[in-house]
């Protein structure tokens, strides 16, 4: 039997115009999808965006509102407002309130893309991102965001006291048996809300026990 040569087909020419059809596809990627670059990955991250003072609840609510209505949740994730729980004792009564602590800004965790930032730039009453450029922000770092996040936490499962003392800072009594008198902190318990301060008496410096609400910064 006689041996068949095996003869291969030839490989179709690639036409110029396949190529440029192959070409126009790339280039006719949704112009939303190349909008949509990420500044900084893939990624969320912490943004902090300054807000005019007394309206930063007011900023994180209309960015809010703004994602939704633009359909852009894939793009961001918590809003917040630094606040942390405070407690203080009026009237013999214990109160608990709330008191911001970064005032004038609000912490956003968004995936930056200059779709996401041209929403959070033109929300009312925001100034703008804290960091980088004006054109590239950038966001804080991982310790920076676990710093505050920790503090919101602490705070909620044990509420700070309202005011604050510092061993050797001067205080004066506002009420009780040493009224008008001014001291020197010398020890401050906040489980009890109480105060050791040297007072002189007669001349001699005497320790006594002040109630936080008794007492105020002598500045």
């Amino acid at each position: 039997m006689a041996d068949v040569e095996k003869i291969e087909a030839p490989e179709a020419p690639v036409s110029p115009e396949a190529t440029s059809l192959d070409e126009a596809q790339l280039d006719s990627k949704p112009q939303e999808e190349k909008k949509n670059k990420y500044f900084g990955g893939d990624k969320f991250r912490w943004y902090v965006i300054q807000a005019f003072s007394g309206f930063e609840q007011r900023v994180a609510l209309t960015l809010q509102e703004r994602i939704k209505i633009h359909h852009m949740e894939d793009y961001f994730g918590e809003i917040l407002v630094p606040k942390e729980k405070v407690k203080e004792i009026k009237d013999g009564k214990k109160r608990e309130s709330e008191r911001k602590f970064f005032p004038g800004y609000v912490l956003v965790n968004m995936r930056m893309t200059s779709e996401s930032w041209q929403l959070v730039k033109h929300t009312d009453r925001v100034l703008g991102f804290i960091g980088g450029t004006s054109e590239k922000p950038l966001p804080i770092t991982e310790a920076e965001a676990n710093k505050i996040l920790d503090r919101l936490k602490e705070t909620e499962d044990s509420p700070r006291p309202k005011t604050m003392f510092e061993v050797g800072e001067h205080v004066r009594a506002i009420e009780g048996a040493f009224k008008d008198f001014v001291g020197t902190v010398e020890k401050v318990d906040y489980e009890k809300n109480r105060l050791t301060v040297s007072i002189a008496i007669f001349g001699r410096a005497t320790p006594v026990e002040l109630d936080f609400t008794q007492v105020e910064k002598d500045i």
